[in-house]
């Protein structure tokens, strides 16, 4: 059995009402799932041009259509059953699904000055599908096209801030739209308009409710690896950690060759620390010290060997020669334990998420790619299709894989350990040659300027500043910002952070603000900054005393070199001794340390460390902690300040993004 086929959906069974999530490329498609889920209804995520009659013929009792990257007015749109619509069963539209439906019935859909990125505030009306619910609420929109143009028969039920449309419905066609995400969290009340759609709406009874986990993938293990041997890289994480307990649980441990490759990106006195917390499963653990293999790994991308990876600075590259040169080191250990590695299976703890992000068709046939994880490189997908590859979590979040965790008995220590990359701080190592600096430098800036001193650029009568305060004014933002004229200093550093914005990948520009640390001021500028400036996907906030003026052109030429590596381990040292010493851990879902090539115009050759919280439970949208209220200033300052005082960092910087638009990490 190929792992293809251990994965086939099952036939639907009669007694269970089913409902059909259709892909439209969407980074959230399986958040959407696991919601449906957990309101004890199964679905199931088809491509989006299945054609109506399957659909009528599995008898789908409801019809979710996902967000996606696209335009519908693109050549690129994803196809579709022009029949889709007139199908006769409940169909609710999201982001791209509603606008869709709209185009459909006669309405218009248009790009428009303003994205709405981020969490905002929508009013309501009257509907089913806000039964319940009070008349504002707060939600996730990422889109740059909106309706401006309702089709005939169809209803407004909700509007943005900005005034437009968010939310629409027929009900006599049983067609509803929402522009904002309800499945993710951010959405706070999302789960209450799925429930509504699903009972209210679709008058479904939620019956349904999932198997026991452990059997499930102890059954698909052992119907994918036989009586074959199996190969386990294991970082010590929570995901690879219940990869190998399920896998100790499923087959004869002798089968089971747990291994752990030190790649010389782990954290400081990590390789020890996974050692101890993998005794616990009795697995016989190899530890492979594999760092200069690594710092001179090099792989083939479209039939080009690229650079050594000490000498890469693009941040796929770098990704897909870890994931490479894993795969082969694997293959090393695999021969000198004289086995052959066509006989061995792979198993590794990848997650839904990861598979979403790296567009591996497994999760997705649609959704652009974010990132490209370590354990999804194009050669673990080729041995991905041969069948070669066990990934009893590929249908799991990070909070259910906790819960699994829990389950079989892992110790909590493990259970809520935070992730880390299986790169290692490889990925949190801004590698780069020259600044970053496209023709729109300068003109960013100069927005950037008018933002943070926008006062001046009410009383200015230039056309430029005349826009800016226009689009403001339509974000519902102008009091505020006439309140915080003056109050920070904005530039842009000449790099780029990787980001998510309208279900597809961004890799732009990086705006600081700084001044005195008024957080909830703070947070209010990097709402507004990315809806205005779309070229700027992440805002920080520098300790600085007093303002740094821009513009910095300048960077450090940087590079994965051991000393480069050094320095960041230290600072990541320091800022987890103290999130453990004040149990800061469990309250903060990941906090990456990122190191990046900008000195500051301090004419020290220096390097910056950003601190990135990141408060989420499903790891695909998310909020930064907020000082003095999730995470104490006075620890904050400690940290800042012992960091600073790492040789080679210039100054130290707090990431204000949410998810969307910025990216957990940076790379």
């Amino acid at each position: 059995m190929t792992s293809q086929q251990a994965q086939q959906p099952h036939s639907h069974p009669h007694d269970i009402e089913w409902i059909a999530i259709l892909d439209a490329g969407s980074q959230y498609t399986k958040v959407i799932d696991r919601k449906v889920r957990e309101l004890s209804v199964a679905s199931e995520i088809l491509p989006f041009d299945t054609p109506v009659q399957e659909l009528l013929e599995r008898k789908f009792q409801a019809i979710i259509i996902s967000g996606g990257p696209q335009s519908v007015y693109s050549d690129l749109a994803p196809k579709y059953d022009p029949k889709l619509f007139s199908i006769g069963i409940p169909i609710l539209g999201i982001c791209y699904g509603m606008q869709l439906m709209n185009l459909v019935f006669g309405g218009k859909v248009e790009k428009k000055e303003n994205r709405e990125d981020g969490v905002d505030y929508i009013n309501i009306q009257p509907s089913n599908l806000f039964k319940g619910m009070k008349d504002v609420q707060k939600v996730l929109l990422t889109h740059g096209d909106s309706i401006t143009s309702l089709a005939p028969d169809f209803k407004t039920i909700a509007l943005s801030s900005a005034g437009i449309i968010s939310a629409i419905e027929n009900v006599e066609k049983k067609l509803y739209g929402l522009q904002f995400h309800p499945e993710v969290d951010l959405t706070e009340h999302g789960k209450d308009i799925l429930r509504n759609f699903l009972f209210e709406i679709c008058h479904l009874k939620g019956g349904y409710t999932l198997e026991n986990r452990e059997e499930r993938a102890i059954k698909y293990i052992r119907g994918i690896v036989g009586d074959k041997k199996v190969l386990v890289l294991v970082s010590g994480g929570v995901d690879s950690t219940v990869c190998a307990a399920l896998l100790s649980k499923a087959l004869d441990p002798k089968k089971i060759y747990a291994l752990h490759i030190d790649n010389g990106f782990m954290r400081k006195e990590e390789s020890a620390n996974v050692e101890k917390a993998l005794q616990v499963l009795g697995l016989h653990l190899i530890v492979v010290n594999a760092k200069d293999v690594f710092l001179n790994g090099k792989t083939e991308i479209k039939g080009k060997l690229t650079k050594e990876l000490t000498n890469t600075v693009n941040p796929e590259e770098k990704r897909k020669i870890i994931g490479d040169t894993f795969m082969k080191v694997a293959q090393a250990e695999i021969e000198k334990l004289g086995l052959k590695f066509e006989d061995v299976y792979l198993a590794q703890g990848t997650l839904r998420p990861d598979l979403i992000e790296s567009s591996s068709h497994f999760a997705s046939n649609t959704a652009a790619v974010i990132k490209t994880h370590h354990n999804d490189t194009d050669l673990v997908r080729a041995l991905r299709d041969s069948g070669r590859v066990v990934e009893p979590l590929r249908d799991y979040h990070k909070d259910e894989v906790r819960e699994l965790g829990k389950v079989l008995g892992i110790p909590e220590t493990i259970v809520h350990r935070q992730p880390f990359p299986g790169p290692g701080l490889a990925i949190r190592i801004l590698c780069a040659e020259k600044p970053y600096m496209e023709p729109d430098f300068e003109s960013t800036n100069e927005t950037l300027s008018i933002l943070t001193n926008y006062s001046r650029a009410v009383e200015d009568s230039g056309v430029k500043a005349s826009k800016i305060v226009q689009q403001v004014h339509s974000l519902g933002a102008h009091d505020k910002l006439i309140t915080l004229s003056g109050k920070f200093s904005g530039t842009l550093l000449p790099v780029q952070t990787v980001g998510v914005q309208g279900d597809g990948r961004t890799y732009s520009y990086l705006a600081v603000l700084s001044g005195a640390p008024d957080w909830s001021s703070l947070f209010i500028f990097a709402l507004i900054i990315p809806k205005v400036c779309h070229n700027i996907n992440r805002v920080v906030y520098v300790f600085n005393d007093g303002f740094i003026h821009g513009p910095i052109t300048k960077i450090t030429p940087t590079y994965l070199t051991h000393d480069v590596v050094s320095q960041l381990q230290e600072a990541d040292h320091i800022v987890n001794q103290h999130l453990a010493k004040n149990n800061l851990l469990r309250k903060l879902s990941q906090v990456p340390v990122v190191l990046f090539p900008v000195d500051f115009g301090l004419g020290d050759k220096g390097r910056s460390i950003a601190i990135r919280t990141f408060i989420t439970n499903d790891f695909m949208t998310g909020v930064p902690a907020i000082p003095g209220e999730d995470i104490p200033e006075v620890v904050l300052q400690e940290i800042v300040s012992e960091v600073s005082k790492v040789q080679g960092i210039s100054k130290v910087v707090y990431d204000l993004t949410s998810k969307p638009p910025g990216t957990t990490e940076w790379e």
